[in-house]
């Protein structure tokens, strides 16, 4: 006769097993999280900004931009570490600015991934002045 302690086998049905997140996860909330700051222009250097471009125009190549330009991540099993490059819009306060962008991206990743960021290190590449032209409209003038 086996007892009935009122003990379930196994634990709660949110303890069985394991859950792995990968790093191109992190890299796509930390992008989107900086990008979502006011005073970020873009992510990533212009060279990378420039090859990404190009590799959006390719047939095959993904729609969309990349949300992980600009964007590096080190992930264990429950830390993070995240590198952003990052350029502001001419005006803005450079400090505020990664301020925030640190504040949101960690905010993001505990939130959605449950990883515990332990840095954000942010490295503004460029500023964004009024009078250069956008990019996109650049390519487009071009078509």
């Amino acid at each position: 006769m086996t007892e009935n302690t009122g003990v379930k086998h196994g634990g709660a049905p949110g303890s069985r097993g394991r859950t792995t997140i990968a790093d191109v996860v992190v890299e796509k909330i930390a992008g989107m999280a900086a990008r979502d700051v006011p005073g970020v222009y873009a992510l990533g250097s212009g060279f990378a900004r420039s090859m990404g471009s190009m590799r959006e125009r390719m047939p095959g190549a993904g729609s969309g931009k990349s949300v992980t330009r600009g964007v590096s991540v080190e992930v264990g099993e429950v830390q993070a570490a995240i590198d952003l490059e990052i350029v502001v819009d001419y005006g803005v306060s450079i400090t505020d600015v990664a301020s925030d962008v640190r504040e949101n991206v960690i905010a993001a990743v505990e939130r959605m991934a449950g990883l515990e960021v332990v840095e954000v290190d942010i490295a503004v590449s460029d500023v964004k002045l009024p009078d250069e032209e956008d990019e996109e409209e650049q390519r487009q003038r071009v078509q």
